[in-house]
């Protein structure tokens, strides 16, 4: 057994949760944590008995890690994972991959010239149900695919905003609710249809946090060069907070997601075989960092590379430019080498 030895850069929630993940699989060894608040960074490191910093160059230095789990604010992505590439570490990035397309089009590239593996942890990919969905569509099952429609009616309250201060900013952040919380789902639904976006129709709005610059509230339409439509609405401020679900209609039938807690998927008008993700595991968490980790030892290609991450930021950028101009907008998704 190979184990990966990696090494944790930002200390928050999600980072919390990807190792307790870990728990479940010993093929993967935290080797140190780093966080520039210090506070999170030691609780952190006593909650799972590992070396903590306050710089992750040193960190770097110290531990010797085979690659980083990066999950620090959206900004940080583009740079950070410049440096670190640059110094021939490969990285399992918490999503969006970065605030912008053009730079993730960089990284994208940046990876490939140096041989270097870069994922997204959209994780949705690995999510049994979702797969199955995904499956069934690719291999005909629903016949030709018509549109899709996802929704995400999730709830924050004012401490999202003032505890990562951040994420209220676009130029930190990147936006709002659609490319935090609703790019799972869209991605997925994208990724189902089969096709690449083209154009994109959308807008946004604050109803409940009017003192932030980022959306609350965001519906988009991607038009695919295969013909269909996806459909998106995200939310931030849905009460109570509700799960998400995806439906994708074909000609033949209808598949229906619901999750990510619980998930389950429905198929109506048609049986299907369900497949199962290239992984095992028991959550879709754990299956996202198992096949990272058979990337980084065993050149198995996982499901979300920094590649794959693009056509869901690129049609997000679309929705986003179409909300401001209140026209159709071209989606710019601009060839990129890596994978």
């Amino acid at each position: 057994m190979k184990v990966l030895n990696m090494a944790v850069i930002g200390c928050g929630d999600i980072a919390g949760y990807m190792a307790y993940a870990l728990k479940f699989n010993p093929k993967i060894k935290i080797v140190g944590c780093a966080d520039i608040d210090i506070t999170k960074a030691q609780r952190f490191a006593s909650r799972f008995k590992v070396p903590f910093y306050s710089d992750y160059i040193q960190m770097l230095r110290e531990t010797k890690p085979e690659a980083v789990y990066l999950a620090v604010p959206h900004y940080l992505h583009y740079p950070m994972m410049k440096e670190l590439i640059n110094a021939n570490m490969h990285v399992l990035c918490e999503k969006p991959i970065t605030t912008n397309l053009e730079d993730a089009i960089e990284i994208c590239n940046l990876s490939q010239q140096r041989g270097v593996k870069i994922a997204v942890n959209y994780q949705y990919r690995y999510d049994k149900a979702c797969y199955a969905m995904v499956a069934a569509s690719h291999q005909g099952h629903l016949g030709r695919l018509y549109y899709g429609i996802c929704n995400v009616p999730w709830h924050r309250d004012t401490d999202y905003f003032v505890q990562g201060s951040w994420r209220g900013k676009k130029a930190l952040s990147g936006g709002g609710t659609l490319l935090t919380q609703g790019s799972h789902a869209l991605d997925i639904l994208i990724w189902a249809l089969g096709g690449t976006p083209v154009s994109a129709r959308g807008i946004i709005a604050n109803r409940k946090f009017n003192d932030v610059e980022v959306e609350d509230l965001a519906m988009g339409i991607v038009q695919l060069d295969n013909g269909a439509f996806a459909q998106i609405t995200s939310s931030m401020i849905s009460t109570p907070e509700q799960p998400v679900t995806i439906q994708v209609y074909g000609e033949k039938g209808t598949a229906i997601y619901q999750g990510p807690d619980f998930p389950k998927v429905r198929f109506k008008g048609v049986r299907t075989k369900r497949q199962r993700p290239p992984v095992k595991g028991i959550h879709a968490l754990t299956r996202s960092l198992e096949a990272f980790r058979r990337w980084v030892i065993h050149d198995e290609i996982p499901l979300n590379t920094a590649q794959q991450s693009l056509p869901v930021l690129a049609a997000i950028t679309a929705i986003y430019r179409s909300a401001i101009s209140g026209r159709e907008e071209k989606v710019e998704l601009l060839e990129a080498n890596g994978a």
